[in-house]
Formats: structure tokens, sequence, C-alpha cells
């Protein structure tokens, strides 16, 4: 999955990421595919981050006083000095590892990193996962040499800095993007529907008090052929039980699975959030979805994660407000009442992958930071996936593969 390596080119790239999935999984899947290149990384994050399960052995972790700015402003001294102080950190780290690049993925940590590469005149670039640009980037874009974005459209990012955005796609683990030429799972008239469901990292309780009630809707035919893994929280685990038990349902459930691309590639339709990774490993390997967005999301962005995958018919969207489990069993019959339907469902879902984002990313990276800049491909340019779109064979008539992460 990764490129060669290039001998006498060898690097030193700094990382910032703030400490929840969403931000670090682009960062470690950035850093994997850097270090196969040869250069060296080092990830400035918060606690959470370093000891996020999942971090590459080869990544040293360095925790820096971010500071957070809420509504309150009497919390914005105390934070602006924390940042100030991550910054001075973080330029005494610039002088022993000397970086060739900075390269930020949102939320707090990665500010003051990308504070000190533009005092101490250090190429930097911001990766934006969600549809929206999110408040720290929103804050830098001016600053930074490049903004890489996961969308070919993304809110909140002003028309003049166009020049400098470009489109790579959001990185995923390499596990999930292994499967990306597998087989859509066979499903047939008479054949399971494998159903997966989670929340992301902490699970959501709105699934578990609608999911089992929704499936149960749905006609005896299709409910038969049900076979469900649900992520719950801790507190929910007994009643979604009771309840699938109930409904005579065979579910699988836990508060975390961590076989959880194994499950992904033998899904056949996936319920949940929609979140910026979620998409991306849903994209990457080409399984329908009916996506719940979260409603307190900064800026809706889950919402508007939502547009391009549903506009490609790989999946429908229900806003919280209306995730009854009646209107629930309305979409998951739409999608899958017939098998062909699924199947184009999947195809679509597939062709918004942007396969090659950890890549066109490093390229990118490796450009500020005095290589060549290779073959990046900017917002509004022509083929916006390359090598991702019309080589892959109608998922109607495949058969075969499994299951997603969230």
């Amino acid at each position: 999955m990764t490129s060669e390596p290039r001998k006498g080119t060898s690097r030193h790239f700094v990382l910032a990421a703030g400490g929840t999935g969403g931000h670090l999984i682009p960062a470690f899947a950035l850093a994997a595919e850097l270090d196969a290149r040869g250069h060296h990384i080092a990830l400035i994050t918060d606690e959470r981050g370093a000891n996020i399960p999942g971090k590459p052995d080869f990544l040293t972790a360095h925790v820096l006083p971010a500071g957070r700015f809420g509504k309150n402003p009497l919390r914005w001294i105390s934070g602006a000095r924390a940042v100030m102080e991550g910054r001075s950190m973080a330029l005494r780290l610039f002088e022993s590892f000397a970086p060739a690049a900075v390269v930020g993925f949102g939320g707090y940590p990665a500010l003051p990193a990308l504070l000190a590469a533009t005092a101490a005149k250090v190429p930097s670039v911001v990766h934006e996962q969600n549809a929206v640009l999110g408040r720290v980037n929103r804050l830098l874009a001016g600053r930074v040499d490049a903004i890489a974005t996961s969308y070919p459209e993304v809110q909140r990012l002003k028309p003049k800095f166009k020049g400098k955005t470009h489109l790579v796609g959001n990185p995923v683990r390499e596990e999930v993007l292994a499967l990306r030429d597998e087989d859509f799972p066979a499903f047939t008239e008479e054949g399971l529907l494998r159903v997966l469901v989670t929340g992301g990292s902490q699970g959501a309780s709105v699934l578990s008090d609608v999911v089992p009630d929704g499936l149960a809707m749905l006609p005896p035919g299709l409910r038969s052929r049900l076979q469900v893994t649900q992520q719950c929280r801790a507190e929910d685990l007994d009643a979604v039980r009771a309840r699938y038990a109930n409904h005579d349902i065979p579910a699988e459930l836990g508060t975390y699975f961590e076989d959880m691309h194994e499950r992904l590639a033998g899904t056949h339709l996936f319920i949940g959030r929609a979140g910026a990774s979620t998409i991306a490993e849903l994209t990457a390997v080409g399984r329908p979805a009916i996506l719940v967005p979260l409603p307190i999301a900064t800026d809706d962005h889950q919402a508007v994660n939502t547009s391009e995958i549903v506009k490609a018919g790989g999946a429908r969207m229900i806003r919280q407000d209306n995730f009854t489990p009646k209107e629930l069993a309305k979409q998951i019959q739409a999608l899958a009442q017939h098998p062909a339907s699924l199947a184009n469902a999947a195809h679509g879902a597939w062709n918004c992958g942007r396969p090659k984002a950890a890549e066109d990313l490093a390229d990118l990276v490796e450009g500020m930071g005095g290589i060549d800049l290779m073959d990046v491909i900017r917002v509004g340019e022509a083929a916006p996936r390359a090598a991702a779109t019309a080589t892959k064979p109608q998922t109607a008539t495949r058969s075969s593969g499994e299951d997603i992460a969230a």
C-alpha cells in the first residue's frame, strides 16, 4: 500500500493532532507512509493521543500544553497561556528534530505546533478530515503553506485559499484499505443479511434505543435472515441484549471490537454515525450505510460529511430527530429488499473512496519539505479520484468478501 522509499531523501516530519481517533487515524496512516519512504516522524498530541490504541511503535509522541477556547471568555486567558507554552515547547523540539515540514490534523493540540512552525519558518500543511473546515484549521488556513482536504467541497474554506488547497482524501488504516479489492459479500434472496452497528469509539445510546426495534419491524422474510453485530455503551448492553432476545434476532454485542476491520469485511449494511473516519472506511471498502449524524457535532459537520456518499447512492441519511424504528425499517427495506439494490449501493459507496489518500498526502508533505511535489490532485481539476473509480466490476454481479470500522 505504500510507495517505494526514495534513497537519499530521508527527512524529519512532525505530525500534530488532537487526541481523538478522527484526528489520529489519518495521522497514523500518513506516518506509516512516510516511514516506509525512509523518513523520521514525531507526533505532537495530548495525553489521550499519546496512549491511544493503534499508535505505530516507531512514532514518538510528545505531549504539549494546548489549551481550549470555549464560549466562556474567562477561559480564554488560560487557554492562550497554554497555547503559548506549547508553542515554546514545540520550538525547542524543532531545534533538535529539525523538521522539514509540520502537518496538522485538527484539534487544539495541533495549534501550538503549527504556530511554532510559522514562527520558525518551517513549511506547514493542515489536513481536514471533514466536509466543514474545523475551528483550528480555519484559524490557521491563512498561515499554512497548503491545505489538504478529504472532500471536493469543504464548507468554511474561503475561496481565496483555493490556490493552495489539494484534494487528497482521508487516509485510512492499511488493514481496511486492503479490503478494497475484495468482492462485496454475496447477498441473495435466501442468504443472511449481516448488519454492523456502531456509534464511534464511545457508542451511541440512540442506536441502542432504535436499531433493535427497527430491525424487528422488517418483513418476516428479511427479519429472519438478520445477523447483527452492534457496539454499545457498557451501560446499554443488558437492555439491548434483552431487546434482541425478545425480537428473536441473533446479535453479537460488545463495547469494543478489536477486529472491526474483519467484521466490516463481511458486512452487507452499516448503521451508525457519520464521522469522517467512518465514511472514509465505508467508501474505501464499499459498504452501503444508513447514517445518523451526531446532532451536536460542531458546525453540523457530520451531516455535511454524508452529502457525497448519499448523492452517489451509497448511503441514506436520517437526522436523529427522525431516527425512529419505523423510519429505520423503511430505509433498510429500500436498500436491502432486493440483492441488486444493496450491491448497487455498495458500488456507489466504493466509487466515493480515495484509496491513494495517504500516498497523495505524503507526496504533498514531501513537496513542502523540499522534495519535488508529486502528482497531488488540486481541488477543481479533472479526475478528482485518480485510480479510484471505474475500475471495479459492477457490484451487482459480484460475490464474496467481508466488514467496516467506525
